[in-house]
């Protein structure tokens, strides 16, 4: 699918305050490193905003962020309460599609980031996946691999950007299905510094050792099973001669390899009765 973008500039920079200004609806980043602002603020100081921000007008009051959103932030920073802005007159989609791009183009956008800008993207352009891989320059498989990062849950993707890991070791990762394992795994990787290698080579084993433990413990289960039916057995036995008039009775040892069960039946039924007679 070939989209072509069509948009009217102003021609001019103008100036905006800032509370006209709303970020855009489908911003990709969700994470600000708070020490990268101050120094774009103490850049800012010093040499004013070199290149100015990208925005659409939504109504009369008000515009809608398309590219600069740090730019802004460090401005606000800054205490600056009015902004350069470039106008563009664009659709919604338009707007999406170049606020998306100027993302991706940004080197420090987190992967998680540009899979949720691009995922956001495909839902408000109605994209299906082809399409989407199409416009982007990317073979389906490509963009099918980079949605699968949206599996891990907000907290394993902030410890996973704390952590330096690459778009590999998050792959790694996420073969994990267990949240509990998953967490158990990262901090493995992230406690061992492993690279790439190691890390998939340590959920690998992570995962056999996993699958063998889970086999042992259902083996176990069902052994447990067959012992319970073995001691029910036992028992009703031992009932049925004790309704018939013979003492029977069991006595059980565990040695802790095993399990013993001695069975003692009297030969007549006068033992039992003598039994009862003891006891009356």
């Amino acid at each position: 699918m070939e989209m072509i973008l069509s948009f009217r500039k102003t021609g001019k920079i103008v100036e905006i305050p800032l509370v006209q200004i709303r970020p855009c609806r489908t911003q990709a980043r969700q994470y600000y490193d708070v020490e990268s602002l101050k120094a774009l603020a103490d850049s800012i100081r010093m040499n004013g905003i070199l290149q100015p921000v990208t925005v659409r007008k939504v109504s009369a009051l008000e515009y809608e962020l398309i590219a600069g959103e740090r730019r802004v932030r460090a401005a606000a920073l800054c205490g600056y309460t009015r902004i350069p802005c470039i106008i563009l007159t664009c659709t919604d989609n338009q707007a999406e599609v170049l606020s998306l791009e100027e993302n991706l183009q940004r080197t420090n956008l987190n992967c998680f980031e540009e899979a949720q800008g691009i995922r956001q993207w495909m839902r408000h352009a109605q994209l299906n996946p082809q399409e989407a891989a199409s416009y982007l320059g990317q073979q389906p498989e490509t963009l099918s691999h980079k949605m699968e990062l949206l599996k891990a849950d907000d907290e394993e993707k902030q410890l996973m950007v704390k952590a330096h890991f690459t778009e590999k070791h998050i792959h790694a990762v996420l073969r994990v299905q267990d949240k509990t394992d998953r967490r158990i795994v990262m901090s493995e990787i992230i406690e061992g510094s492993m690279n790439v290698s190691q890390s998939e080579q340590y959920v690998s084993d992570y995962l056999e050792n996993t699958a063998r433990e889970k086999r042992r413990l259902q083996r176990k289960k069902g052994w447990l099973k067959d012992i319970r039916m073995f001691h029910n057995t036992i028992d009703k036995a031992v009932a049925a001669l004790r309704v018939s008039g013979l003492a029977a009775e069991t006595i059980q040892y565990d040695t802790g390899d095993s399990i013993e069960y001695v069975i003692r039946i009297p030969k007549t039924r006068q033992r039992m009765a003598d039994c009862q007679e003891m006891t009356a």
